[in-house]
């Protein structure tokens, strides 16, 4: 009988998954469909601290920062290349100076090393970059991983340790003893005895969370990306409009885009992002491409002449004060919940597994694990209240 069976084959859930069997946990992953499926495969595969506001999320993307390598060098030497590169993050302004400037200053004394550059200096780390750039700040902690590779390195890892992945089983709620605690859990191909159950659903955990006894506020936030065709050497670092950071931080239903652009080992260049909430309405919508098109070839000009290979998208996990959900629930003993990461996920995913192993295990948290609880008021107020 697993310790723990994590619902959500995805970049947290698999996280959370091996950081457990690596403390020695008993671990089984379930997902509905196969892993990295779901959101994880419509990320970019950001690992940032350049765009989060000073407070918690930056406290344990920080910390999230310093685990990746260290959950890496944890992984089997069998496992593909996740093609980690530590490349940097440069944001740039191209209206007035003065926002950037002092969102670096703030996070700079919240212990980024954010540094602030002028436009010489970004034409120096990116050459083809528009001239209109008024100012920017450097990031050299922003990395980038591909994060199917990464999903799927983190859960052979679990199966190295002896833990099990099994796909296609979808989880419809938990089974409790007459105290009330987890002891099972039910799906669609039987009931699986378990001490505990992690909710790592993703968009979808909201849902899973009311099946399950313990509701939880996460909604689906929608985000769409196009891919150029494979190009030389062009966009050497993740570039970003100091939009991004408004955009990331709004809790407008709305779209919204902001420039973000970035190459990958392959050649191809990323471009976003866009964000909107509209339920789980997959459509793809012509003006969503067209403006996040027209973005990018106004921070990068040659963009406007190169061919567009596809475009995707995908549902992010969004809690109402944009902070993930990490932790116990009390309202159901055994249900733990680790989502609400929203387009960070990839990025939180390290910290997020240690921290959801140290609270299991009870050792002491390596970031304050409070402002992520699940009784906050955020998150299970309007479900009560409905």
């Amino acid at each position: 009988m697993p310790d723990v069976v994590v619902v959500g084959a995805g970049m947290v859930g698999a996280a959370c998954a091996e950081a457990l069997a690596a403390a020695g946990v008993d671990v089984l992953v379930i997902d509905r469909g196969s892993p990295a499926a779901g959101t994880t495969a419509a990320g970019e595969g950001n690992v940032l601290v350049s765009d989060k506001e000073p407070g918690p999320e930056l406290d344990l993307a920080i910390a999230s920062r310093s685990e990746w390598p260290v959950v890496l060098d944890r992984l089997p030497a069998n496992v593909a290349d996740v093609e980690w590169e530590a490349k940097g993050g440069l944001v740039v302004a191209t209206t007035d100076p003065e926002p950037l400037g002092k969102f670096a200053a703030a996070q700079r004394e919240a212990g980024v090393d954010a540094q602030p550059i002028t436009p010489a200096d970004a034409f120096e780390l990116e050459p083809l970059l528009t001239r209109r750039v008024t100012t920017g700040a450097y990031y050299p902690e922003d990395a980038q991983l591909q994060p199917v590779l990464a999903t799927t390195a983190l859960l052979a890892a679990v199966r190295s340790r002896g833990g099990e992945v099994r796909a296609g089983v979808t989880a419809l709620s938990v089974r409790r003893s007459a105290g009330g605690r987890v002891i099972g859990l039910e799906t669609d191909a039987g009931q699986i005895p378990c001490g505990a159950v992690l909710n790592a659903c993703g968009p979808w955990a909201g849902s899973f969370g009311a099946a399950a006894g313990g509701p939880i506020e996460v909604l689906p936030r929608r985000g769409m990306i196009l891919v150029t065709a494979p190009l030389p050497e062009c966009v050497r670092h993740k570039v970003y409009d100091a939009d991004y950071v408004g955009a990331v931080g709004s809790g407008d239903a709305d779209l919204q885009t902001s420039t973000v652009v970035e190459s990958t080992r392959g050649g191809t260049v990323l471009i976003g992002s866009s964000r909107e909430r509209i339920g789980f309405d997959d459509t793809i919508r012509v003006r969503v491409l067209r403006e996040l098109a027209r973005k990018a070839a106004g921070l990068f000009p040659f963009l406007a002449d190169v061919p567009v290979m596809r475009a995707y998208g995908g549902f992010r996990p969004y809690a109402p004060d944009h902070l993930p959900v990490i932790g116990p629930d009390p309202r159901v003993p055994g249900l733990w919940h680790a989502t609400g990461h929203e387009g960070a996920g990839i990025g939180l995913a390290a910290s997020t597994g240690r921290l959801i192993t140290e609270l299991f295990v009870g050792l002491e948290p390596h970031v304050a694990p409070e402002p992520f609880r699940v009784d906050r008021p955020a998150v299970i107020s309007t479900v009560v209240a409905s």
